[in-house]
């Protein structure tokens, strides 16, 4: 039976001063963990997907590389450019990192009821909770962007600038994106609290109810936290490092803390949302009663977050980055249409249910126009006048156009069509017997 709105609510606030502040540096501890666990795994599993070795120094089998990490940066001289604001150069670390454990505060590592006891009081696997718990996680996920902003306009340099700009702008895109996924599941569960939201995935998960809403959060999750193949605000090709370029020492650790704790954090939204947050999955939940009960909890959603982040380390191992033209144009106008047209058909769904209409009657009427819509967009493209072939030469090949490869005053490649200028080359200065000998021992290796 699901919880009528705000039920499981009047759970929370009821501990004692010591328990709240116990759950705290419990979610600290738990978030700081997760981070040197997955910076060592990250660095196996892209070096098993590249059949490199990885660490193998520090501890047994490496695994103490993350706790070297940090000693090393702890150690590096602390810099400080002359050009930088100070005050905001110092600051932007920590807001950059505060917020990312912020938004840990309402996720739910068990039931809302009382069903642990520690040091003989009962209370709920969960920090806090309340009625807009989604729209804190939102908020607290803006300002921890503002902090990469701020860190690259404070540095008074110019490349920093542009990654915090590129950051800024990637907040706005799919910052958008995610509200209008998490828009989908307060349509379907009714409410906005996370233990609420867990309670209403029972039977079925909202992964599989509203599959488009799930892969849209994933998307813009990966885009959220900066990492690959989105990691434009920190590319080195183009930025040196990106917005963090002039920091070292501790700050720059604090960045790279705050990276790893938004991907934890942003992996336990999606498994709360969409993946039955503490709830046992499928086959375990069908023969194992108490698997939803006690402790056990706990060890489902941390697994679940662990399979996240094993998906954040298998998309950088894998895809190259966009270019930042493809990057927003997914952003704008390909997740936030999406989005908008799937939360149309959701919240159509959801009305002709509530007015008692059936599964047929849902079809006919949402599905009926989806399928229209789809027959013309496809009839349109097949109408479409197809462009005319070029004009080719008597051997089929493409006519050598003019091409200048500084048209506009940048570098441009050339068309399809045109070829690039011979390129002058300076004659050899070797003696021609050496040249003769050269050309002779590559001829006889060849053969």
């Amino acid at each position: 039976m699901t919880p009528q709105p705000y039920e499981t609510l009047h759970f929370f606030g009821q501990d004692p001063w010591w328990l709240v502040l116990l759950k705290a540096v419990f979610c600290f501890g738990f978030l700081v963990l997760t981070v040197l666990i997955a910076i060592v795994w990250e660095r196996k599993v892209v070096a098993w997907m590249q059949l490199r070795i990885g660490p193998n120094r520090h501890g047994p089998w490496g695994m103490l590389q993350s706790l070297a990490d940090g000693v090393k940066l702890a150690l590096k001289e602390d810099l400080v450019v002359k050009g930088a604001d100070k005050v905001v150069y110092v600051l932007a670390p920590i807001v950059c990192a505060v917020p990312a454990f912020m938004a840990f505060a309402v996720i739910p590592f068990g039931p809302a009821g009382n069903e642990v006891s520690i040091f003989g009081t009962r209370t709920a696997m969960q920090l806090t909770d309340f009625p807009v718990a989604l729209l804190y996680i939102l908020a607290t996920a803006s300002i921890g962007i503002y902090g990469i902003v701020l860190a690259g306009w404070s540095s008074g340099s110019t490349y920093p600038l542009l990654g915090g700009l590129r950051s800024a702008a990637q907040m706005v895109s799919y910052e958008i994106a995610m509200g209008l996924s998490f828009a989908a599941v307060f349509i379907y569960s009714g409410s906005m609290s996370t233990s609420e939201i867990v309670a209403h995935q029972q039977p079925t998960w909202f992964a599989v109810l509203l599959p488009v809403s799930f892969i849209v959060y994933i998307i813009a999750m990966v885009g959220e936290t900066n990492r690959a193949p989105f990691d434009l605000p920190e590319a080195e090709g183009e930025l040196v490092g990106g917005f963090n370029t002039e920091y070292s020492s501790l700050k720059f650790a604090m960045f790279m803390l705050a990276e790893y704790v938004n991907m934890v954090t942003v992996s336990a939204v999606a498994s709360t949302l969409f993946l039955g947050g503490w709830r046992a999955p499928w086959p375990v939940s069908t023969f194992w009663e108490g698997a939803n009960h006690g402790w056990w909890p706990m060890l489902w959603i941390t697994l679940k977050i662990q399979l996240l982040l094993f998906f954040f380390i298998w998309l950088r191992g894998t895809l190259p980055r966009f270019r930042y033209d493809q990057f927003m144009k997914l952003g704008w106008k390909v997740l936030i249409p999406v989005s908008l047209v799937w939360l149309v058909l959701i919240a159509s769904v959801r009305a002709l249910r509530n007015e008692g209409y059936g599964f047929g009657e849902v079809v006919l009427y949402v599905g009926a126009p989806v399928g229209v819509i789809l027959l013309l967009a496809l009839l349109r493209d097949y109408l479409k006048k197809e462009p005319e072939p070029a004009v080719t030469s008597d051997d089929g090949a493409a006519p050598a156009g003019e091409f200048d490869p500084m048209a506009g005053g940048y570098p441009v490649p050339p068309l399809p069509g045109q070829e690039l200028p011979p390129v002058p080359r300076r004659r050899s200065r070797a003696p021609k017997q050496l040249q003769d000998a050269l050309n002779g021992a590559d001829h006889s290796e060849g053969s």
